[in-house]
């Protein structure tokens, strides 16, 4: 007994993530993650997880 608060609490929260609108600052999450205009390259030749017959 006692999981029926629980439960609800967590069928609310999940409700609140599933349909509440949420806004968002896309130029903050740019500037959090780095991207700028000029994103730098990406150096294909070196890549780690590429497999042994990959890398010739």
């Amino acid at each position: 007994m006692g999981r029926g608060r629980a439960k609800a609490k967590q069928t609310k929260v999940a409700r609140q993530l599933k349909y509440g609108t949420h806004d968002m600052d896309l130029d903050r999450l740019r500037r959090e993650l780095g991207s700028g205009d000029n994103p730098t390259p990406v150096d294909e030749t070196e890549d780690p997880f590429a497999e042994p017959a990959d890398r010739r």
